[in-house]
């Protein structure tokens, strides 16, 4: 079983080192600190391989309702008479 650095296991993924750390701190990539560094089991790679490219998207809760777009703000003054 082979050991990896940050580094190697960014350039395996196909990410940036910080990536890696990011998924390390997360808790979806296992791995070890060793001289305050992180080491990367080789065959733990798998666990993150399959992911999704680019950030989350942000879904409206209730998908029944299209997603709210533009507000509309009357041009007009309204007038409050003082009685």
């Amino acid at each position: 079983m082979q050991r990896l650095s940050v580094a190697e296991a960014a350039k395996r993924l196909g990410v940036s080192p910080r990536r890696v750390q990011q998924l390390v701190r997360a808790g979806r990539l296992p791995a070890e600190q060793f001289a305050g560094a992180y080491v990367i089991k080789e065959t733990d790679l798998a666990l993150v391989a399959n992911r999704r490219p680019g950030r989350p998207s942000i879904q409206p809760a209730n998908t029944a309702e299209p997603p709210l777009t533009k507000l509309s703000v009357p041009n007009k003054r309204v007038r409050v008479k003082k009685t």
